[in-house]
Order: C-alpha cells, then sequence, then structure tokens
C-alpha cells in the first residue's frame, strides 16, 4: 500500500501541521476531496467516522479539501471563506487545506482520478492501511471498522 506525503500545511483554525506526522490518532480516516461540490460526498461520512471515533477514541478523522499549487495566492480567501462557512471549532480543526501539486499527491497514494472523494485509513507513520472511494454506504462502513478493530483491538 502506498504511503501518505509529507506535508506541511495548516487546519482552519490556522495551526500550522506536517503531515502525516501531526495526525492525532493512532489510526486517522483522511477524506479527500479536489472539488468544492464534494463536500456532499464527504458529509455522508461524518455520522459514522463521529460515531466510530466516540467508540475507539485513537481513530480520528480528518477532511482534506486538496487544492492545485495554483490556488496558493488565494490561500487567504479561500481558506477564510471556508471558515466562515463552518462555524465549529472541532471541525475547523480537523479541516487541513492541501495546496499541492494534486497529480503528484494523487500518483504518491494512487488515486486515479478527481472526480470523486477517497477515505483512507493511514496510521502515525502515513502507511495506507485501508482505502474507498465515493460516499458512505454501509458496505465501505463495515469494512472500515474491520480495518479499524484489526489496527486497534488486540488479537
Amino acid at each position: 500500500m502506498p504511503r501518505f506525503p509529507k506535508i506541511t500545511a495548516e487546519n482552519l483554525n490556522r495551526r500550522k501541521l506536517h503531515l502525516p506526522d501531526d495526525l492525532e490518532g493512532e489510526v486517522n480516516l483522511l477524506l479527500i476531496a479536489f472539488q468544492q461540490m464534494q463536500q456532499i460526498s464527504v458529509n455522508t461520512w461524518l455520522p459514522r467516522l463521529e460515531e466510530l471515533s466516540g467508540r475507539y477514541p485513537a481513530l480520528h478523522y480528518y477532511e482534506l479539501p486538496t487544492i492545485g499549487t495554483g490556488y496558493r495566492l488565494a490561500r487567504g480567501f479561500i481558506d477564510g471563506g471556508m471558515r466562515a462557512g463552518i462555524p465549529d471549532e472541532a471541525t475547523r480543526e480537523r479541516t487541513i487545506t492541501l495546496y499541492l501539486n494534486k497529480r503528484d499527491f494523487r500518483q504518491q497514494l494512487d488515486l486515479p482520478g478527481e472526480d470523486t472523494i477517497y477515505a483512507l485509513l493511514v496510521d502515525r507513520q502515513g502507511e495506507v492501511l485501508w482505502r474507498a472511494e465515493g460516499e458512505y454506504d454501509e458496505a465501505k462502513g463495515e469494512a472500515l471498522e474491520r480495518a479499524v478493530e484489526q489496527q486497534l483491538v488486540p488479537a
């Protein structure tokens, strides 16, 4: 499986993070979106992730809006707009905007395109342990829970 690349980014609370090192969970579910309209798909995952992270405190989850390097100069405007639209402090804390070369990023993680979202379960070193694409459904939720249990629950 691929490994999440080392990236320096900021969350919507303006906190600088070094990924994957600063991810807080023993395992972390990363929701990667490439287009603003994909937030609807991201939102389908959130109720289950809230529930799973409550049962497995070592599981943390993050939203990673992924934007091309050409928009770096507009970062303040883009992040400010997202920040204004998200009044919840905890949601802003776990939303980390990535400004990078999207093609290279996708190649490093073996993500075929930008027309869907990706859910990646990674460990503290960024190794991808499990993946899914698209909106949440029960089969994906059950597979994710099995992957989380495999990592966190002693045999």
